[in-house]
């Protein structure tokens, strides 16, 4: 009898602790606003920068991201054990792009093609020309 109630109490403390990593590790979505996401050129970017960052740096704690060119916008979803909202912050950084009030490395930022760049500094749609829609070749 005492080896059963042994046994009860091992298999619950180790459910109990399974448990514990599944909901500590439940991915989360972060939307992140940037001033100079605005045209598919800086979504290639980002994206090629990101993967290797993710993969490098991570620990792969970024799941997958969405990025919204219309609203200047990107959505993340990530693992919270294995990168924190200002490593995602720091990346977009880095990558040259704004992260809410987070202003751009200035070296990446000068990296980037002129329409990525912010609005104040020229980058973005310009009138009449959309740059969100990838142009057909």
């Amino acid at each position: 009898m005492l080896k059963k109630i042994a046994l009860v109490f091992v298999l619950s403390l180790i459910v109990h602790s399974a448990q514990s990593q599944v909901m500590a590790a439940r991915p989360q979505w972060v939307t992140i606003k940037s001033d100079n996401l605005k045209c598919w050129q800086c979504k290639e970017q980002l994206d090629k920068y990101l993967i290797i960052e993710n993969n490098a740096n991570m620990q792969k704690g970024m799941i997958q991201w969405k990025i919204n060119l219309l609203a200047g916008e990107i959505r993340v979803q990530y693992i919270p054990d294995r990168v924190s909202v200002d490593d995602i912050k720091t990346a977009l950084n880095n990558a040259g792009f704004d992260a809410d009030n987070e202003k751009a490395e200035p070296d990446a930022y000068q990296k980037l093609p002129p329409i990525c760049k912010r609005a104040a500094d020229g980058g973005g749609p310009q009138k009449g020309k959309p740059c969100h829609i990838q142009p057909i070749q």
